[in-house]
Parts: structure tokens; C-alpha cells; sequence
């Protein structure tokens, strides 16, 4: 079997990871990225006005809101916000399996368990930058000693706040690693020698140094300001189609005569149909999603009735925490299936 050759760049999405020290304002970086939708873990965004998915309970709502961007495609980026924190939603997960447990006797089994299961996000967040979506992971970042064979004495290293097989693995599988940190400056008073720290500024670092892990694919300074206008030109590519090597061969035609049709595509008729005001009483998680999928309160009231849950009168608003988030906001394919199959146009 002959295979066509291609040259050029061929990505379309970017996978980047952002780590750095705590408070530095890497959700606020994050939340510049083209149109994004964050999976917020930690409720870091809580006081932020970004979309955002509804915050996950357990590494299974992970997968699956993860799973629902890749197949709804809503947004040009998703935030995974943070690393660390899904890998605490994993390693409960592996818990209730009993594959992870305090225990040091195991042979460093339960590594291997963590190695493989988180894996699982990555695949999916693989298949997420597949369908032309920016993906971003976000992380906090710890202090280690390291110890090199060829030198005398340790230092301190900043990496990732993950383990050391799902750290790595999360580095390797993106395309920008970037670390923020303050930048400072320490200054000697020539009389009394002592020092002091200077500057503060929030840079960050996208290229390899002893004190921490850094690179790019995109031939980026070792150091720039915490700003997205650093890296939005990166973004902002049309990538060319692949050039063949080889012209297709060109197949012999016969001229046929046809006589010309004309076919009427049936479309949707909205007629009718008033333009979808949403309520701003109602939780913003639910409001977001009505809105994306263009719900009206009127749907939802009269699922909601049907099911018998609250009288199609009660505004949604007054639905009590408990339907919106774990009956409607939880559920919501289920819902949304349901409106969609009653709607008549």
C-alpha cells in the first residue's frame, strides 16, 4: 500500500499546560484563550465571569463533561482547572476500587493504577484537540530537590504538584508548557550588606531551566510578561492545507448530459419562535446551559411539570438547589433529549 507524504503544519489546536506559584492569576491568564469554557474542580473561578461547566463531583463527571465538549463542540477552548486537583478526583476514584490506598506495601502498585487511569483524561483531551479545540490544564506548582549524578549538592526545582508519572506524562503530551512565577531581583546594599528582594513582577517561562520544567513548539522568548497577548498570535493561525508530494492522478471523464433538478432542502422553521430570554434570577449554570442550547424557561417549566417534580407555574428561579443542580444541570443530555423531542416546528 502506497502512502501520500505531506508537509507543512497540520495542528489546529494546541495542547498547554500552565503551572505556577499559588495566586499568580493562572485561571485569570486562562480565562483570555479564545472563546473558553471552563471544568473548574477547585472553584477557582467562583468570583470570575467566564463559562464554565458544572462543577464535577467525581472523576467519572470529568470524563463525561470532557467527553459532552468533544461532541457538542461549544467553545474554541476548554480549561481544565487544575491538573492537580483532577488527579484528586482520580485518586478517589481509584479509592472506592481499592486501588489506591495509604499503604506503602503494594509494590507501587497503586501508581501504575493512577498512571493508567488518568491516561484516560489525557486520551480524552487528545480527542478533544482532534475536533479543532484548545485545550488548557492548568496547575499548581511545588518545590523539589533535585540531585544531579555529575554534580556536587541538590537544588530546588519547581514542577508540577502531580505525581511523578502523571506530572510527566501531562508534560509530554503538550505542545506548551509555561511556568508563572514573580520575577525578583535581590538587591546588596554595598554598606551594610545586607539584601533585599526587589521587582515582583508576574512573568512566565517557556523554555527549560534547572529551576523548573518549561517548553514550546512555537520558538517563543525564555521569558515573557503573564499576558495572553505574548502568545495569541499562536492562536490566531490558519493552518494551510497539507501539500501532496505527488499529483493525484488524474482520472479519465465521460461527458454525460444531465438535466438539471432542483431540490428543496427542508429547513427548520422558526416562525414564531420569540428570541430566548433568560430569567438572570435563574443559577448561572443552568442559564448557561439554556442559553448555549437555546432552552426557554417555558420548556424546562413544563418538563419539569410533566415529571411531576413542581407546578408548571413556579417560575424556574424558585426551583429549589437540589432539582437544578442535580436533576436538571447533572442531567442535562437527558433533559435537553427530551425538550428537543418535544419541540413541534
Amino acid at each position: 500500500m502506497a502512502f501520500n507524504i505531506t508537509s507543512g503544519p497540520t495542528a489546529t489546536a494546541q495542547k498547554v499546560v500552565l503551572y505556577g506559584v499559588e495566586g499568580i492569576g493562572k485561571s485569570t491568564f486562562a480565562s483570555q484563550f479564545p472563546n473558553a469554557v471552563f471544568i473548574d474542580i477547585e472553584g477557582s473561578t467562583s468570583n470570575m465571569d467566564v463559562m464554565r461547566m458544572p462543577s464535577p463531583r467525581s472523576w467519572q463527571m470529568i470524563m463525561d463533561e470532557v467527553e459532552d465538549v468533544k461532541q457538542r463542540q461549544i467553545c474554541q477552548t476548554l480549561i481544565i482547572d487544575s491538573g492537580d486537583w483532577a488527579e484528586r478526583k482520580c485518586k478517589e476514584h481509584l479509592a472506592v476500587l481499592g486501588k489506591w490506598t495509604d499503604s506503602t506495601n503494594d509494590y507501587g502498585a497503586k501508581y501504575v493504577s493512577l498512571e493508567k487511569e488518568f491516561g484516560q483524561l489525557v486520551n480524552k483531551l487528545s480527542d478533544v484537540v482532534e475536533v479543532g479545540i484548545n485545550v488548557v490544564v492548568t496547575a499548581h506548582a511545588k518545590l523539589k530537590k533535585k540531585e544531579e549524578p555529575d554534580q556536587m549538592g541538590a537544588y530546588d526545582r519547581y514542577q508540577l504538584k502531580m505525581e511523578d508519572k502523571t506530572g510527566a506524562m501531562l508534560k509530554e503530551w503538550a505542545d506548551m508548557v509555561l511556568f508563572a512565577n514573580y520575577e525578583t531581583t535581590i538587591v546588596t546594599d554595598s554598606k551594610t550588606n545586607s539584601k533585599k528582594a526587589t521587582g515582583g513582577q508576574r512573568v512566565m517561562f517557556a523554555a527549560h531551566h534547572p529551576g523548573w520544567d518549561a517548553k514550546n513548539r512555537h520558538n517563543l522568548p525564555d521569558k515573557l510578561p503573564l499576558d495572553f497577548g505574548a502568545i495569541a498570535h499562536i492562536f490566531q493561525k490558519q493552518v494551510t492545507p497539507p501539500v501532496q508530494t505527488q499529483p493525484p492522478v488524474e482520472q479519465p471523464q465521460q461527458e454525460q448530459v444531465t438535466a438539471a433538478t432542483t431540490v428543496e432542502t427542508p429547513q427548520e422553521n422558526n416562525f414564531g419562535r420569540e428570541p430566548n430570554i433568560i430569567d438572570p434570577a435563574i443559577p448561572k449554570e443552568l442559564a448557561q446551559l439554556m442559553s448555549v442550547n437555546e432552552v426557554t424557561e417555558e420548556e424546562i417549566r413544563r418538563l419539569v411539570a410533566e415529571k411531576g417534580f413542581r407546578p408548571y407555574e413556579m417560575p424556574v428561579k424558585d426551583y429549589p438547589d437540589d432539582l437544578i443542580q442535580g436533576g436538571l444541570v447533572a442531567q442535562w443530555d437527558k433533559i435537553f433529549t427530551e425538550i428537543k423531542a418535544k419541540r413541534a416546528y
